[in-house]
């Protein structure tokens, strides 16, 4: 038994028993995949996968039980090489953060800026993805840290500390009529088209259930996955916008007004790490900086409980 062969397992799985897609992503050929794969069986004395020519259907139930061990063994001998990197190399390397686009462009340029001045040499990756995505990019190893409102507190497998509380904003031209209101109610919104988020992004659902607790009919005739979409659309006079109220800028969107309003109330952002996943000390340095009352001795603890 190799690592290789561990490999070569848990690809198989990802890519959804396709050979030649799992051989690409190992840089590997698909004859190699088949002989590790028959290897490792005749080594263990059980069938792996359920098979109907050669092709891989899924697999059996020792592959199943053995599939569990895999990905721990593989996050086990990545945390090695992380634990060897943080003696080595205690100030370089690479930091992928995880999170939506409007994390990414509103809340986290005064954070990254401050932690390329603490940390120049290390090399930070931005993926902008949904919530599902990241909750499968951390999952999966792909990612560091994930930041998003939805999805990260849901998996069992993550362990997550809150990052900031906001609220939704209304967005409409200058001369809209919701504008000369001294209070807007969720009945005078829902008078107008609305855009918004699209479902599963930044409150989406919180927006949904206001509507649905107001009883009254809403007609959102667009939706998108970021504020910088549905503002332009709103300028456009096409429908009044909600939008997170960290999304609009005075200087940036000074052709529209942003209405302050607790209709859809209170959100949470949280930042998550896998638990398992041995993160370097500069990743929990920015952490720290997104977030400064969060305990990170508490969250090393449910993440990985033996550092």
């Amino acid at each position: 038994m190799n690592f290789q062969q561990l490999r070569i397992i848990r690809e198989t799985v990802r890519q959804n028993f396709n050979l030649t897609e799992a051989s690409a992503a190992l840089y590997t050929s698909q004859s190699g995949v088949s002989k590790h794969i028959k290897d490792l069986e005749d080594e263990l004395g059980v069938q792996l996968f359920i098979r109907k020519g050669k092709r891989l259907l899924g697999l059996t139930e020792p592959g199943q039980a053995l599939l569990g061990i895999v990905e721990r063994m593989l996050v086990d001998a990545d945390n090695i090489k992380r634990l060897a990197d943080d003696f080595n190399k205690v100030d370089e390397g690479t930091l992928t953060i995880a999170t939506t686009h409007t994390q990414a462009r509103y809340v986290l340029p005064p954070i990254v800026n401050q932690f390329k001045k603490e940390f120049p040499k290390v090399h930070l990756i931005l993926q902008q993805a949904s919530p599902m995505e990241i909750t499968e990019m951390l999952l999966q190893g792909e990612a560091d840290i994930g930041i998003a409102t939805e999805a990260l507190t849901t998996e069992e497998n993550l362990a997550s500390v809150p990052y900031y509380n906001w609220q939704h904003s209304i967005i409409t031209p200058q001369n809209h009529p919701l504008n000369s209101k001294e209070q807007v109610r969720i009945e005078d919104l829902a008078g107008y088209p609305i855009i918004t988020y699209h479902g599963g992004f930044t409150g989406r659902s919180k927006i949904d259930s206001a509507f649905e607790e107001a009883g009254v009919d809403v007609d959102i005739v667009m939706s998108a996955l970021d504020a910088d979409v549905i503002k332009t659309y709103v300028e456009l006079n096409m429908g009044v916008g909600i939008v997170n109220d960290l999304a609009y800028d005075p200087e940036r969107d000074y052709r529209l007004k942003q209405i302050k309003t607790d209709i859809f109330g209170v959100n949470t952002t949280w930042i998550a790490v896998r638990k398992g996943h041995l993160l370097r000390g500069y990743g929990y340095e920015f952490i720290s900086l997104c977030s400064p009352d969060a305990d990170i001795k508490a969250l090393k603890k449910v993440a990985y409980p033996d550092e």
